[in-house]
């Protein structure tokens, strides 16, 4: 039998002179574009966005870029994993039409001097608790990203549930002509959520993770279902730190602003979790 023969793998550039280049010609022949920002390191959840993005428009610009700004000092900005002819292999698959893989010097040139400092969804007590100047990293690296292509879509995944608020958030605060969408969190069979970051897993670490997802799922259930939500949320982190995990936080927000929920329960609610397992945190969310 024949091997089937091997797709050719998107176009890369490196610098946003090359990008809007490229860019320009299509912009002339008005072919709308989607944008799928990532730091690499790409997994069946990434692929997914991938995915979604052609679907909402005809070319799609893949970024690949480790954020310096969005680590903090004691993260794991170093070893975080960088796997670029896996990539490249997976975007020919997913049939991405460009990939944009600045290096730092390129996104922060030595004079660069300005960053977002985002309130709103990043200032809610979640993930900005525990990672100090995270979301002004996350805000300042989009918004150059958005400005640079100039997407008509951009795609992220709801696994970053507050991520993807800020940036929601972001772009209308600032007038952007980007529709932001969040697709959908893509799981392993026993529910972990698909993370970069999961190979850092032990095997016994990695059994056990999935009780976050288990825990979710269970405290939405009983929330919906009417029981008090801070009693919920209790029995769930118990749950949790039983498992071997160190908490960060087991919350219900409002889905779209992530405030504390009124004691009428009036808005849509989601539920999000961080933990750290050994070395590694994991984040995970659910809609009520």
């Amino acid at each position: 039998m024949a091997k089937a023969a091997k797709k050719t793998r998107p176009r890369v550039v490196k610098t946003v002179k090359a990008l809007r280049e490229t860019l320009a010609d299509w912009k002339k022949r008005k072919a709308d574009i989607a944008l799928v920002p990532t730091m690499g390191a790409l997994h069946a959840g990434h692929i997914s966005l991938v995915a979604l993005a052609k679907k909402s428009a005809k070319k799609v610009v893949v970024s690949i870029f480790v954020n310096p700004t969005q680590f903090g000092p004691n993260e794991d900005f170093s070893r975080y994993p960088r796997t670029f002819d896996a990539d490249m292999d997976k975007l020919a698959d997913a049939g991405a039409d460009l990939v944009f893989m600045p290096d730092a010097k390129e996104m922060y040139p030595e004079d660069f001097s300005t960053m977002l400092k985002p309130t709103g969804p990043a200032s809610v007590g979640l993930d900005d608790k525990f990672r100090p100047g995270h979301f002004d990293g996350v805000a300042t690296v989009v918004a150059k990203l958005f400005t640079s292509v100039m997407p008509d879509v951009a795609i992220f995944g709801e696994k970053d549930y507050q991520q993807l608020q800020v940036i929601k958030t972001m772009a209308r605060d600032l007038h952007l002509p980007v529709k932001v969408v969040g697709a959908p969190v893509v799981r392993e069979k026993d529910g972990l959520a698909l993370s970069s970051r999961n190979v850092y897993l032990s095997p016994p670490e990695r059994t056990a993770a999935p009780v976050l997802h288990q825990v979710l799922k269970e405290s939405a259930k009983a929330i919906a279902a009417g029981e008090p939500v801070e009693a919920v949320l209790s029995r769930g982190r118990a749950k949790i730190m039983a498992a071997n995990f160190k908490l960060d936080y087991l919350e219900a927000r409002d889905a779209n602003s992530l405030a504390k929920p009124d004691a009428q329960r009036k808005a849509k609610l989601r539920l999000l979790v961080a933990a750290k397992i050994g070395k590694t945190r994991l984040i995970d969310n659910v809609a009520v």
